[in-house]
């Protein structure tokens, strides 16, 4: 599976991006898929994942503004991100698992995009 992130740019608080990972290579509707992101001089960190079930985790500061969702026949995942904030500054990146299964940890996943930059001015 090959997956491409893009959608990224830069945005004033408060603004809206909808960031996009195109798989090719398989389809990953049976799979589970995340969003992880890595601010500068940070670890990378859980930001969302949904299982083949429906079921969707988010992390707690972007419960209730970030959306992902998944649409199966253009086998794209995407990550609606509402009201950014300056601390949602990052690299964001996408990833698809070996199971049905999201996961909140980047144990399972085999499969990443190359990333796509979040910058939130203030």
């Amino acid at each position: 599976v090959q997956l491409q992130a893009f959608g990224g740019g830069l945005v004033q608080a408060g603004g809206f991006l909808r960031l996009s990972c195109e798989a090719s290579g398989r389809t990953v509707r049976t799979y589970g898929v995340g969003w992880f992101r890595q601010a500068q001089g940070k670890e990378r960190e859980f930001v969302s994942a949904n299982s083949w079930s429906g079921i969707t985790y988010y992390t707690g500061s972007v419960k209730g503004r970030f959306t992902l969702s998944r649409d199966n026949a253009k086998n794209t995942v995407y990550l609606e991100m509402n009201s950014l904030k300056p601390e949602d500054a990052a690299i964001y990146y996408c990833a698809v698992s070996n199971d049905g299964y999201g996961r909140t940890t980047e144990d399972g996943y085999v499969h990443w995009g190359q990333g796509t930059q979040v910058t939130v001015s203030s």
